[in-house]
């Protein structure tokens, strides 16, 4: 199974257990958040929405937040001495699809627990 979600101006085809980055959404690391604009759910029979699929929607973990490469804007004029130099980077967040979701249910996974916790306290 697999959705087709939209999200910060953009579509992302998205199956369980992908991590994609998108920009940045409101939500603390490690919780689980719904993205509801779901405009295909695909599979046996698959369902296009007009514009999205009621009653669908994606639930996905925030893994990070963190911030795009640097992206120069230089603009010159020549024989005016004239330059101007700005830089930004995006606001990303980093997302693992935990599952997808018809018909209006609510998410039954939590979020994963961190590898290095749990190998930390098998150590000791």
């Amino acid at each position: 199974m697999f959705a087709v979600i939209k999200t910060g101006g953009k579509q992302y085809r998205v199956v369980p257990d992908d991590v994609l980055e998108v920009g940045k959404i409101a939500g603390e690391v490690g919780t689980i958040v719904q993205l509801n604009e779901v405009l295909v759910v695909g599979g046996d029979t698959p369902v296009l929405g007009v514009p999205t699929v009621a009653g669908a929607s994606v639930a996905v973990e925030v893994l990070d937040h963190k911030r795009g490469p640097k992206v120069i804007a230089f603009k010159k004029r020549r024989r005016k001495n004239s330059r101007r130099k700005r830089g930004y980077r995006d606001e990303i967040t980093v997302l693992r699809v935990s599952e997808i979701l018809t018909d209006g249910a609510k998410p039954t996974k939590g979020p994963r627990p961190k590898k290095e916790k749990a190998a930390k306290e098998a150590a000791e």
